[in-house]
């Protein structure tokens, strides 16, 4: 049996974020960046996190962990590069690789571990995908290793969405709690208000 991989793609500009790097983020005392690979390193075999270089802030986030950076240089051209890089660079053997996108600060080592086992409880390769709890699709995916070779031609900007079309009839979905699986926060306003209600849920504030 091979191992299942997980791919941060983290190469993106944060354009929205108006100047703040939101991977960088302090969530529960780590940058999210490094708070995301950490649970993902507890869930999967191997982590694979995608950045500009190695030289780039985000690669200090990440350091001491033993994640495997890949270098994206033509991340402009949209995710699909990220994904193409991360899976080319995998280990070998694999028996398949979960995209979890870096800004989803909502996301645990349980959520993965959900996925993955929600994968390895049935007898055929099938892709997950983790939904919010009333169903509505997000993320992570999991893609089973014959999926591979389509997810190496992806192009533009468009993430996986071609290879979910692709495969809809094998598309398993995983509940995880409330809405976690949607939460990604690409603006100051969506971290603002995100930060609120943490704080308002831990009792921090009336």
């Amino acid at each position: 049996m091979g191992g299942i991989a997980i791919l941060l793609p983290a190469a993106g500009a944060s354009r929205r974020m108006r100047g703040t790097d939101k991977l960088l983020m302090d969530v529960g005392g780590q940058p999210l960046l490094r708070r995301q690979a950490v649970a993902a390193l507890a869930a999967a075999d191997h982590v694979a996190v995608a950045l500009p270089g190695h030289d780039h802030p985000r690669a200090g986030a990440l350091s001491g962990l033993p994640v495997q950076v890949v270098e994206v240089p033509d991340a402009d051209l949209g995710m699909s590069s990220s994904l193409r890089r991360g899976v080319g660079l995998l280990p070998r053997g694999l028996d398949a690789l979960m995209i979890l996108p870096a800004d989803m600060p909502e996301i645990a080592t349980e959520d993965m571990a959900r996925v993955i086992d929600a994968f390895r409880a049935v007898p055929r390769p099938t892709i997950q995908r983790a939904t919010a709890e009333d169903g509505t699709p997000g993320h992570p995916v999991l893609f089973p290793a014959d999926c591979f070779p389509a997810l190496l031609a992806l192009s533009g900007d468009m993430g996986a969405k071609a290879v979910l079309a692709a495969n809809a009839h094998r598309v398993r979905n995983v509940a995880l709690p409330g809405k976690r699986a949607l939460t990604d926060l690409d603006t100051p306003e969506a971290w603002r208000d995100w930060e609120a209600a943490q704080a308002a849920v831990c009792g921090l504030q009336p």
